[in-house]
């Protein structure tokens, strides 16, 4: 056989692609694309694996009806028996260190402000009959607090949000009360519930004087409202 016959006859090597070009370009399955589609296949099938196994077992969970408290507990001002017991349990070891630092002739610097039996209005009177309050000194947290009550309408039962605030915190946004633990100027119990109205709510007052006017609208309807209840309770 002629060695023209025998080039003629050797079969011919694939021609590599060019692309528009004119570059070659390398065949589909390359040795990367190999490793990259395994990689794919893995995490793929290990994803439906997670999910199908995390089905079975919710299937297998018991299912839990929600009730009306569980729809309660979702909101911030609705009634918290706890809470509203270890708010009492405070006021009744005030009134028990007060009673006990008469009687022994001590000072232990409590508070001096006393809780009045009765309220001296609310249950049907006129909040005007309710004192109308200072002109707080600008800058303040008063001042502040006065405002935000005149925005949301309250300008008339400023006497009462500031009595209230007096009695809690003097209006002091770093006051912690040391018997229940309340802490802010609304004495928010525990004070981080103050969260839901900022993240600064340790030290901002306007953040707490927002969640505070937000707690009363949403559990007393007003300042006097809840002045009214924490003339009664000791608390609100």
């Amino acid at each position: 056989m002629s060695s023209g016959q025998q080039l003629k006859d050797r079969p011919r090597a694939p021609r590599p692609r060019r692309g528009a070009d004119g570059r070659s370009r390398p065949g589909r399955l390359t040795p990367a694309r190999i490793a990259i589609l395994s990689v794919s296949v893995a995490v793929l099938a290990g994803g439906t694996a997670f999910v199908i196994r995390t089905s079975v077992e919710h299937g297998k969970a018991p299912m839990q009806v929600l009730g009306p408290d569980s729809f309660l507990a979702l909101d911030p001002n609705a009634p918290d028996p706890e809470t509203d017991i270890l708010k009492e349990q405070a006021v009744q070891a005030l009134r028990k260190d007060r009673l006990q630092s008469t009687r022994d002739d001590r000072k232990k610097g409590l508070d001096p402000v006393e809780i009045a039996e009765k309220a001296p209005g609310g249950g049907g009177f006129n909040p005007a009959a309710f004192p109308p309050g200072s002109t707080p000194d600008p800058g303040s947290n008063k001042a502040l607090g006065k405002q935000m009550a005149e925005a949301r309408g309250w300008g008339g039962e400023w006497g009462c949000l500031e009595k209230l605030w007096d009695r809690e915190s003097h209006w002091n946004e770093r006051a912690m009360n040391r018997y229940s633990g309340a802490y802010g100027i609304p004495q928010s119990l525990p004070g981080s519930k103050m969260a839901s109205a900022g993240s600064d709510w340790q030290t901002n007052p306007a953040t707490q004087i927002k969640w505070g006017l937000g707690y009363i609208a949403g559990r007393y309807k007003t300042p006097c409202g809840a002045w009214g209840h924490s003339q009664s309770t000791g608390w609100y």
